[in-house]
């Protein structure tokens, strides 16, 4: 992990997904959907790796609760067809009716961009869970496999969704 506090990002525009910006030459992702969970049991699974743990994805993270500067390493798949991701957490908004982080990739991510994970309650009680996101290939691979590899990040990001919007 010591060497990912040291990565540049392998992107320019940090920070963009929690304005839900979408830079040019990036394609956007977005999902959203209500919870049936009282905000703070949201906030707590969002601040705990549990987004990404409930929907299977494996996190190898340089603390167990989200902060600025965090950096994981978050893969799918198993042994040698494990795919590696890392990141750091570019961002954290933790106030009374939103709960949000956003993290960037770093080299070795077969992506180059930013998610941001946001818990949040509107005015009639209702807890909304969104990701928006920007990504292109960041390699040579899943440029060669872009259909295959929007795809396995299409499923990803449903099951994001379907983690909190599922669970308590």
């Amino acid at each position: 992990m010591d060497r990912l506090d040291r990565a540049a990002f392998t992107y320019d525009a940090v920070g963009a997904s929690l304005d839900r910006a979408v830079p040019s030459g990036f394609h956007r992702l977005h999902r959203s959907g209500p919870l049936d969970v009282p905000f703070a049991v949201a906030r707590e699974a969002l601040f705990a790796w549990q987004v990404q743990l409930r929907s299977g994805v494996r996190v190898r993270a340089s603390s167990p609760r989200v902060a600025p500067g965090v950096v994981a390493e978050v893969s799918i798949g198993l042994g040698r067809l494990r795919m590696r991701a890392p990141v750091r957490v570019v961002a954290v908004i933790d106030e009374p009716r939103v709960a949000a982080f956003a993290y960037g990739t770093l080299p070795g991510h077969p992506e180059a961009g930013e998610e941001c994970f946001r818990v949040s309650v509107d005015d009639d009680g209702l807890v909304r869970f969104t990701l928006d996101g920007f990504s292109r290939p960041g390699s040579l691979l899943t440029k060669l496999g872009a259909p295959v590899a929007a795809a396995v990040q299409s499923r990803i990001t449903d099951r994001y969704l379907l983690s909190l919007c599922a669970s308590t």
